[in-house]
């Protein structure tokens, strides 16, 4: 009888192509950890779908979820999960070596804390970690291929809200802050990430920032914050988009 998984890494994707190889890749060579990797195909229409079941024994297991979301597909993982710890990759996303979960299992072991988050480095040279004094109205604060959740939080807390597109992590982070749920950072260079920019430009992204905020803060405490957003929104919205 197989161990029991310590860290659950929950791959979502659709029409990844070429992308995805390297996030499996780094996720199924995690060595010193018990770990489980579960794929979620939101409906595949370039060829990854038969890929993925072509090497199904490599992994936990192959969802297939046509037209879900992202974040229907984060929960749909989150469900089949075993283990104590879960973990999020997108397409482009790679684990930072072959020992990193292991590193961040170490230091999960010596905390009492619901989530660990680590650094990650976008490819664009973006470093993101959990500030050292967490802002909460400024926006998701803890960088999602950083971190790391215990499994139970999900049950006591409930899922990451489907109806949300783009803000779903950070409602939830906000979810589980205003619950008191205690957030640690490590010292650890966990993923290397790919670039996620919505399909649907800056301004839904925005507009579902403005109202998570909302939801758990008051209309003047908000303001200033939205206000920032739509600046960040603005300037987003006049980079070149990238494939």
């Amino acid at each position: 009888m197989s161990a029991s998984p310590a860290c659950s890494l929950i791959v979502t994707c659709r029409n990844p192509g070429a992308r995805l190889g390297p996030t499996l890749a780094s996720a199924l060579e995690q060595r010193r950890a018990v770990v489980e990797v579960i794929v979620v195909d939101q409906g595949s229409t370039d060829g990854t779908s038969a890929g993925l079941e072509a090497r199904r024994g490599e992994f936990a297991a192959v969802l297939s979820l046509p037209g879900a979301s992202r974040v229907a597909a984060a929960n749909a993982g989150v469900e089949r999960a075993r283990g104590d710890w879960v973990h999020f990759l997108r397409p482009g996303d790679r684990l930072a070596g072959d020992g990193v979960v292991a590193e961040v299992l170490v230091w999960a072991r010596k905390t009492e804390a619901g989530v660990v988050v680590g650094e990650t480095a976008s490819d664009e040279g973006e470093l993101r970690r959990l500030p050292a004094r967490v802002n909460a109205l400024a926006g998701e604060f803890a960088p999602p291929a950083g971190t790391f959740y215990r499994r139970s939080l999900f049950a006591e807390n409930g899922p990451f809200e489907p109806d949300l597109l783009t803000a779903a992590d950070y409602e939830f982070q906000l979810r589980l802050w205003k619950g008191r749920v205690r957030f640690k950072p490590l010292p650890i260079r966990v993923a290397a990430c790919g670039t996620h920019r919505p399909a649907a430009g800056p301004w839904p992204s925005w507009r579902e920032e403005v109202a998570v905020r909302r939801r758990y803060f008051p209309l003047y405490r908000s303001l200033p914050w939205d206000a920032f957003g739509l600046a960040r929104a603005a300037w987003r919205g006049l980079l070149p988009r990238r494939g």
